[in-house]
């Protein structure tokens, strides 16, 4: 199959394209930079030069392939407190590469979060895949994807948690959060720190993007999420030991001072269950957990 991939250098890119060149795919990754060809052309996949605001050129690579992963999102803006705006961007360029797709029955697998299901007021309980936010940021988009089950695609949502880790992990919110502890000298976590953060490894969350593009029916929404909700003060302990920092809880008004664009987040109680991915596509997650992989040490060293 011929997959064009947004996102294709980044952090999870740099797992999803590796793992579709072993399955036999020929992979097209979209490159906004000099940097991001090089990385795609050393892992010998085809270079699409463009960016996630050029509509027409997303139209055109969507329109020669036979699927489509869309990982891409403007993570930037998203850091600078408008996800709005990122969320926008991102409902954009689905909607440019979802048209070349209508009527094809070709495979279109997206990107969401775990985290919408708590703002939508799941709680108290791990989200399933059944469970759907009725709208809002990223909401949209993925309930757009959905819907595009009836208009001839075979359309997929993948959900990750709000931690995706492993050594190809360079910006993600375990370094944001490793960052703010070193900054500030202490590792915190909100009250009791009893809420539950699911996450999954990079090169098991590269899986289900490839199981979905493969054979995920029209119109599923997907977890891939392997921990199903570590309480935060562990995932806090955890940082304070690599860190060499200590350990204590904040209120939730000091936590949106300190966590900055994070502090709305920290607090949330957000386990979520991939019981029905994993049936449906054969799927187990199969590399280390959060607090393994912390405890490794690869996210502490610095130079």
């Amino acid at each position: 199959m011929r997959v064009f991939v947004t996102g294709a250098s980044g952090h999870i890119g740099s797992a999803v394209v590796p793992d579709l060149l072993q399955a036999g795919h020929q992979v097209v990754g979209l490159a906004r930079s000099d940097s991001s060809a090089a990385a795609l052309a050393a892992a010998r996949a085809e270079v699409w030069r463009g960016d996630l605001d050029d509509l027409g050129r997303l139209r055109e690579a969507a329109a020669g392939a036979d699927g489509v992963i869309h990982l891409a999102f403007k993570h930037d803006l998203m850091g600078a407190g408008d996800l709005a705006a990122a969320a926008a961007a991102d409902f954009a360029a689905i909607e440019a590469l979802a048209s070349a797709l209508e009527g094809t029955g070709k495979p279109l697998v997206t990107s969401s979060g775990t985290l919408m299901l708590a703002a939508a007021g799941i709680t108290g309980r791990p989200g399933t895949e059944a469970d759907a936010a009725p709208g809002g940021p990223r909401a949209d988009a993925e309930n757009f994807v959905i819907g595009l089950a009836g208009h001839g695609v075979r359309s997929s949502a993948v959900r990750l948690p709000p931690i995706v880790h492993s050594s190809l992990d360079h910006h993600g919110f375990a370094h944001i959060l490793i960052g703010i502890a070193r900054r500030s000298g202490v590792s915190g976590y909100v009250g009791d720190g009893a809420n539950r953060w699911p996450s999954v490894h990079t090169l098991d969350a590269a899986r289900v993007y490839r199981l979905a593009l493969e054979g995920a029916p029209a119109g599923s929404r997907l977890h891939a999420v392997a921990d199903e909700g570590i309480p935060f003060r562990d995932i806090a302990a955890a940082i304070g030991r690599g860190a060499g920092v200590p350990v204590a809880s904040v209120s939730a008004v000091d936590a949106r001072e300190r966590f900055a664009f994070l502090g709305g987040f920290v607090g949330v109680d957000n386990p979520s269950s991939s019981e029905a991915t994993r049936t449906m596509l054969g799927w187990q997650p199969a590399h280390p957990g959060l607090l393994e992989d912390l405890a490794h040490g690869h996210y502490f060293r610095q130079g």
